[in-house]
């Protein structure tokens, strides 16, 4: 039920307008109280239900509990009019179970600004029992003596009359003076009963202590003779409600009532310090069982946690099993009241982004049609992340700019709002303010972690903060710890208007702590863990590039990620930067590892020219400018930018930095892309496993058909990989295995591309894997039918959009087998041509000769031999007419 939004109706004069308290779906949440209910009165009506059971565990409560905003009060008010009239049920969440139950709902909020003590709880829960339209007496001659004492002069039915609980009706006193002349007429008692309170509860005792007859309706209270001896002060009150509880269970089954009591603003109640009013509300939940209790607060309870015992009076799993952490404990019977094992405490979500849609669309109109337009409903769905707090100021915000004459475009509500700020510190103590600004730097934290970047010598500030609902836990994540988006984003950016606001310099001293703890936190680590690296990588080059930080552990650490030929994605926020925005060497290095990441899925140009911005900048310290030089020449070689490429890896190999023998290896690759394979070779044997001298090794002879040889190279360069635990150089080096054997064994071959895909698993290697791919169409050639040209056609596409020039030969290469095995000649000319058009700078020139090798057919006239083989061409020659004839002699069985 939508009902007026009374702020955006007085925040214009435009009367056509209409406006809405828009209530979005919580169709979850409703469930469970429909499932709690179901269950409740299920439990309530079992022969061996008895609301004197003070030992039973509780299952009556139910917590609804999330960060500000949210929208728990919203809830707390859509339950209590759907479980007092079915029209007033939104129509999404459907009929409950139970429709033949009598619920007598009563909200209460708790909010300090409502002003709500503990008195008014107790007479809101009596108000709404007078609609049974009898009188309680058992609670009414004890209230009565309750009031007297502590209300000496001021009539109870004036006070109902004049304060906020007079909305709940007026029969309760009279039902109450019935009640006090029903036990006086009982007694014998003479006078007034108003002048005779204390004279009625003395004998009302003293009936009870003798088990007179005259008084046989109340003997089955067991407890009421003591709570009359009781002094009539709060803590007494405060055991009145089990009055309450055996009154109800007086009533015949059939008329007997389900009292619903929605407790909101819980949060309200008390602190961790302070819990005098929150042992008085639990105890009344206890000694009510028979009562449903829907609690809506910032925070979950903490009743199930032996650790409150003496602060609370009922505490532990035990006592609230639906309240507890972890697997729900057996009841003590086997009684419905374990509740079918559910989860007592539940967190209020986040709206959906449809849901955003809808709050929005209906909140504000004109002639049935959304008022806010949708490019802008898009954009305030999008920044609110689901917080229904945001969407209000946003529809606020929008109000306002049309208030001051203005169209609201779409950047007006692109913003930050300084009351989300407020509401999410409203609650929390200095320190928790602290370490909430601190861990907002953050993208994920644990207590260590926090406490550090707080600078603080202590915990417990961030174990509070941790059990607030804007703190989300990810039990498996590196860092379990994270803010809530908009929270997050609101701290750091919005204007703060608190009177504990953070200077510019809090945040950068916060950030070089923040940065500080990361770094110890990977140096410390002492298996290298690479989760840990990733991790700390992220959220580290974020803080150095935003705070303007000296790279310090940085350094290490990307030498650490390249080394390992992994390349998970960074996710940096760098990736469409220019060079006028590269002003510090921490912009620079997240520039240059976030194109080494992406060059897994951009194009190489786009790769090199990222690379090339970054090293014509100078930031980086020579060793990681080594880093960036190197890897632009890789992907200018893998452009077939030869020359550029052999200065970058020359440079790099005269720096005789930490990349120098990656370089050399490098200035062997161009060496062999040239077709001068002896030079390769030669230093192929000088670089050691620095070097990768054995796949370099692999690379030279299998062009000259030496197959066997070469398979041999790459599993001794897979064995050393795995020796110094280089996952990237392992699942390359057997993917070229696989590549070398898939030309002799086809199911050899098989066996190898098997596991060179599991060694890539987890892992971002395009060239890589165009290679297995590769290498699969190779397997296959000479079979018949169309698939191998299909197949191509989907890899040549891949390797397009990689923009990998070796690769693109290499494929066709494999198609030249194909049709020499199959003996196509026409095919094999218009693959030739495609791979003589790909070479025609002189890289890869030798896979020409190798195309007329298979077919046993003179080069052409116009081919000018420039490669100079390992054992001449005629050799190589017959090795790869060989390997075609072999394989259709596979073909043909």
């Amino acid at each position: 039920m939508a009902g007026r939004d009374l702020r955006a109706l007085f925040s214009t004069n435009d009367r056509s307008l209409h406006t809405a308290e828009a209530f979005t779906n919580r169709q979850a949440q409703w469930d469970l109280v429909a499932a709690m209910l179901t269950e409740h009165l299920q439990t309530t009506a079992a022969p061996g239900f008895d609301v004197a059971d003070f030992e039973a565990p509780r299952n009556n409560v139910l917590v609804f509990h999330g960060v500000g905003g949210i929208g728990k009060s919203t809830l707390s008010r859509k339950l209590e009019a759907a479980l007092t009239a079915a029209e007033h049920r939104p129509a999404q969440w459907g009929a409950p179970a139970w429709t033949d139950a009598r619920l007598l709902p009563v909200r209460i909020d708790l909010a300090r600004s409502a002003g709500t003590d503990f008195e008014q709880v107790i007479l809101a829960l009596r108000l709404a029992l007078a609609e049974l339209g009898r009188p309680l007496t058992a609670f009414d001659v004890a209230l009565r003596r309750y009031w007297e004492h502590n209300h000496p002069g001021e009539p109870l039915e004036e006070y109902l009359r004049r304060g906020a609980l007079a909305r709940f009706g007026k029969a309760m006193p009279q039902q109450m003076q019935s009640a006090m002349a029903d036990v006086a007429q009982a007694l014998l008692l003479p006078g007034t009963v108003g002048s005779a309170i204390g004279q009625v509860t003395g004998s009302l005792v003293q009936a009870l202590r003798e088990r007179r007859q005259t008084v046989r309706a109340l003997a089955g209270c067991a407890r009421l003779a003591d709570l009359l001896e009781a002094d009539p002060d709060i803590d007494a009150l405060s055991f009145y409600p089990h009055l309450l509880a055996w009154e109800i269970a007086q009533i015949p089954v059939a008329k007997r009532p389900t009292l619903v009591v929605l407790l909101d603003t819980f949060e309200d109640v008390g602190d961790r310090t302070h819990r005098d009013l929150e042992r008085l509300l639990q105890r009344v939940v206890w000694l009510m069982p028979n009562a449903v209790f829907l609690i809506t607060g910032r925070s979950r309870l903490q009743w199930a946690d032996p650790g409150l015992q003496g602060q609370l009076d009922f505490t532990g799993p035990a006592a609230w099993p639906g309240l507890a952490a972890g697997p729900v404990p057996p009841a003590r019977t086997a009684s419905p009241a374990a509740v079918g094992g559910r989860r007592r405490q539940v967190l209020i979500g986040d709206f959906s982004a449809e849901d955003c849609e809808d709050y929005l669309a209906r909140r504000l109109s004109r002639d049935g049609q959304p008022l806010i337009p949708a490019a802008i409903r898009e954009i305030i769905t999008r920044r609110s992340h689901g917080l229904p707090l945001y969407l209000d100021l946003a529809v606020m915000r929008y109000l306002e700019i049309r208030r001051l004459g203005q169209t609201p475009a779409p950047g007006d509500v692109d913003h930050d709002f300084p009351a989300l700020i407020a509401r999410t510190l409203s609650d929390l103590t200095p320190d928790e303010r602290h370490v909430l600004r601190s861990v907002a730097l953050l993208d994920a934290f644990d207590l260590r972690l926090a406490v550090r970047t707080a600078g603080l010598s202590h915990e417990a500030p961030v174990v509070r903060l941790v059990e607030r609902p804007f703190v989300r836990e990810d039990a498996f994540g590196l860092w379990p710890y994270h803010l809530h988006a908009l929270i997050r984003s609101t701290l750091r950016s919005a204007d703060d208007h608190t009177d504990d606001r953070w200077s510019s310099n809090d945040w950068a001293r916060a950030a070089e702590r923040a940065f500080a703890a990361l770094g110890e936190q990977w140096t410390a680590s002492p298996t290298g863990n690479r989760l840990l690296l990733i991790g700390c990588l992220r959220q580290g080059l974020r803080l150095a590039r935003e705070a303007h930080l000296e790279l310090g552990w940085l350094a290490e650490a990307a030498w650490a990620y390249v080394s390992d030929s992994i390349w998970e994605p960074l996710a940096l926020p760098a990736d469409d930067q220019n060079a006028t925005a590269l002003q510090t060497p921490a912009d620079a290095l997240v520039e240059t590892l976030s194109a080494l990441a992406r060059r897994q899925h951009e194009h190489r140009g786009r790769t090199a020219a990222r690379l090339t911005t970054v090293t014509g900048t100078g930031l980086l310290p020579d060793g990681l400018q080594q880093m960036a030089v190197y890897y632009l020449a890789k992907a200018q070689r893998d452009l077939g930018r030869s020359e550029d490429s052999r200065r970058g890896m020359q440079m790099v190999a005269d720096g005789g930095g930490r990349l120098a023998p990656a370089a050399r290896r490098g200035l062997a690759h161009l060496a062999r892309l040239a077709g001068d394979f002896p030079t390769a070779l030669a230093t192929a044997r000088t670089l050691g496993w620095a070097g990768r001298h054995h796949r370099v090794e692999g690379d030279v002879w299998w062009p000259q058909g030496e197959m066997d040889r070469a398979a041999d190279a790459y599993q001794a360069a897979r064995t050393e990989a795995e020796h110094h635990g280089i996952a990237g150089e392992r699942a390359t080096s057997q993917a070229q295995r696989a590549f070398v054997l898939a030309f002799t064994d086809p199911d050899r071959a098989e066996d190898e591309l098997e596991l060179a895909e599991q060694l890539l698993t987890g892992l971002t290697l395009r060239a890589t894997t165009l290679t297995t791919h590769t290498a699969g169409l190779i397997r296959s050639a000479g079979t018949p039918g169309p698939a191998v040209e299909d197949r191509a056609s989907v890899l040549r596409a891949d390797i397009h959009t990689a923009g990998v020039t070796a690769a693109h030969a290499t494929l066709e290469l494999g198609l030249c087998f194909h049709h020499a095995v199959r003996g196509d000649g026409d095919a094999l000319q218009a693959a030739t041509t495609r791979l003589r058009a790909l070479t025609q700078n002189g890289d890869y020139a030798y896979y020409t000769d190798i195309a007329h090798f298979m077919a046993d057919l003179p080069l052409p006239a116009d081919h000018a031999p420039q490669t100079q083989w390992i054992d001449g061409d005629e050799s190589a020659r017959q090795r790869w007419r060989a390997l075609v004839t072999a394989r259709r002699g596979l073909t043909t069985r």
